[in-house]
């Protein structure tokens, strides 16, 4: 029988419709193929990109030159722009302002046929630092009040370059699901004076219905009301609400799981295309007893439909407990 699941924070209905039931072989995923031609994140293509504003790695030579090994430059077709003014202005019931911001592109690898879940966690690191240093350096302009940081691996996950890459939107209000996600733990934290992320974590770690795999800093979980098959949440064990807090033996660590869940992800699915997404609290909050920042990965493996569209309910086929059990099992 199919069944309603309540996601605990955001108060989101899931429907889990185990009568469509599926295993991992019977999700179609397009082939991954390399279709060459000019990139522009390629080493030898700088000057093609705007200034890079963060590079690691490159021991000799000039700015915008090859030698480097991750490099973040603004998008070149950005979303929002960084020059400007908010000007807020009324019109009657609306609400309009310039589209000031930044959109920047993490270019995580040098190496074009590198694929993310492919590097190893010492290369991935360099990515992880990368999202800390950036949103520490725009936290200081007054204009943004969140930094989203995310990938788009695959076509149907929307990426549009070949080339390994992710990219950080810097916005000059709040996201919805920002401040649903705010509300919600709030909620939790005054009715219960703990934080729900910290018992999220507390009751998978002794159920283990939905522990995919553990460090000494992290737990990666299939969440109990998932949107898609084999989301996963990847959360510190220690409190925290903000990601720019992380030292370098939590971004290694991070790195590390980071690398062994996208591994374990690959070994059910083959290219299976999904978007990850970090959350953290906005810029300048301080820090919120309540939130918990953590990284969620949604692979792209149902459609948003008319039922989805009209009601804010996602249908998965498959549980979390069974998504968890085949990650689990997979050798790496």
């Amino acid at each position: 029988m199919p069944e309603l699941r309540k996601d605990p924070i955001l108060g989101r209905w899931i429907i889990i419709a185990q009568e469509r039931g599926k295993r991992p072989t019977d999700f179609l995923v397009e082939e991954f193929k390399v279709k060459g031609g000019f990139c522009p994140l390629c080493p030898g293509h700088e000057k093609t990109t705007p200034n890079e504003v963060l590079v690691y790695g490159r021991e000799w030579g000039p700015s915008n030159s090859p030698g480097w090994k991750m490099r973040v430059v603004p998008n070149k077709y950005p979303a929002l722009v960084i020059e400007g003014h908010l000007d807020k202005q009324g019109e009657g019931l609306y609400d309009r302002m310039n589209g000031i911001g930044a959109h920047e592109v993490i270019i995580e690898t040098p190496n074009h046929h590198d694929r993310f879940s492919h590097l190893p966690a010492q290369e991935m690191l360099l990515t992880f630092k990368a999202y800390r240093d950036r949103i520490r350096d725009l936290s200081q302009d007054r204009r943004f009040n969140y930094v989203v940081v995310f990938k788009n691996f695959g076509q149907a996950a929307g990426a549009s370059l070949e080339h390994s890459h992710s990219q950080l939107v810097a916005l000059p209000i709040l996201p919805r699901m920002v401040s649903s996600e705010l509300d919600g733990s709030l909620s939790y934290y005054k009715y219960k004076d703990r934080c729900i992320f910290c018992d999220i974590i507390r009751q998978e770690i002794q159920q283990k219905l939905r522990l995919v795999c553990e460090n000494s800093h992290f737990v990666t979980v299939t969440p109990f009301a998932p949107r898609s098959p084999f989301e996963m949440w990847i959360l510190p064990r220690e409190h925290n609400s903000s990601y720019v807090d992380q030292d370098e033996a939590s971004l290694i660590a991070l790195a590390e799981i980071f690398s062994e869940t996208l591994r374990r992800l690959d070994g059910c699915i083959a290219n299976v295309p999904y978007n990850f997404v970090l959350h953290t609290q906005p810029l300048r909050s301080g820090p919120l007893e309540h939130y918990h920042w953590h990284f969620e990965i949604v692979p792209k493996l149902t459609s948003i439909a008319g039922f989805e569209w009209g009601t804010g309910f996602y249908i998965n086929p498959m549980p979390p407990e069974e998504t968890c059990g085949y990650l689990r099992d997979v050798q790496l």
